[in-house]
């Protein structure tokens, strides 16, 4: 097997995680002719096109296979630097930019639970990049090799890959008071009579957790909503408190407002419980098994389990 050249994957790497040549060549100190160059150079080694030349810039199979490979490669070397780290404390200097180790993790996690399990690994220099999306969508992050773990909401492992349950994240409907006593009446209750009167504050389109909470709780196959996006987990409550909306965000976001009295759960006897999955490379890597651990500990701290216990 052909021996690659570290710095052309990593330039290769660059091109994708920086959406082109310019940022590429800025990220790694080297003139974008260089990246350029880099480039041509692996696809001469490899025989085919590993980026497809688009906005954004794509990578080609080859190249997918190419950029898992130089993640692999950093994992390597982050397991490397903290063994050298514990014989040498004063050897090594900060990590390099192109090593960041990168995670992909559901933007709820992100706004309550998961940062405190992070920051422990953060504080010891492993150089992290999360990248966010929905939790049903973070796993294809994983299945394309450009992260090495995910938080998600898929339960079979992934080709390849290890998963632990984490628990479940409950959401709750909630709004501001004088909203709800506007306009979901008398009893300021969310019920299937009045949900189409009112618009809910989403995250984005891939958002289906307000259609989901609402077909579950009333018992509804298909449920159309008025809905209004607000791609922030804290902005979504933000923008509840201001008087947007009903929205569906997790207990653990809003408790301290409710608590305040600043938010009302607007159906109290409903909740939706969302099951969480962590999925990482099946691979010895005591990174892998440091983050593995960091997010297991704080989930279970954080969120319910199977049988619903907080």
């Amino acid at each position: 097997m052909s021996t690659f050249d570290p710095d052309a994957l990593e330039c290769l790497a660059a091109i994708v995680e920086e959406g082109g040549f310019e940022r590429a060549a800025q990220r790694l100190s080297i003139t974008q002719s260089a990246v350029s160059q880099r480039l041509r150079a692996l696809e001469s080694q490899v025989g085919t096109v590993l980026i497809v030349r688009s906005r954004p810039l794509n990578a080609t199979a080859a190249g997918q296979l190419l950029l898992k490979h130089t993640k692999m490669l950093r994992l390597l070397r982050a397991d490397l630097e903290r063994d050298l780290q514990e014989l040498a404390p004063s050897s090594l200097g900060g990590a390099r930019e192109e090593e960041r180790i990168s995670i992909a993790i559901n933007a709820d996690s992100i706004a309550t639970w998961a940062l405190q399990a992070l920051t422990g690994l953060a504080r010891q220099g492993l150089p992290m990049e999360i990248i966010t999306d929905d939790q049903d969508f973070t796993h294809e992050w994983l299945r394309e090799g450009q992260v090495l773990g995910c938080v998600t909401t898929l339960k079979q492992a992934l080709r390849g890959c290890r998963v632990a349950p984490l628990g479940a994240m409950e959401y709750i409907a909630i709004a501001a008071p004088a909203f709800a006593q506007a306009r979901l009446g008398a009893q300021g209750l969310l019920t299937a009579h009045n949900f189409r009167d009112v618009p809910f504050v989403a995250f984005n389109r891939k958002d289906d957790m307000q259609a989901e909470f609402v077909g579950k709780a009333f018992g509804l196959k298909r449920v159309t909503l008025n809905q209004l996006f607000v791609p922030s987990s804290e902005g979504q409550v933000r923008a509840v408190l201001a008087g947007w909306g009903v929205s569906v965000v997790p207990r653990l976001l809003a408790q301290g407002l409710l608590e305040q009295g600043q938010l009302v759960n607007v159906a109290p006897a409903h909740t939706l419980p969302i099951q969480l999955y962590w999925h990482c490379w099946n691979l010895a890597s005591e990174v892998l098994d440091a983050l593995t651990a960091a997010l297991k500990q704080a989930a279970g701290a954080a969120l319910a389990t199977a049988d619903g216990r907080p």
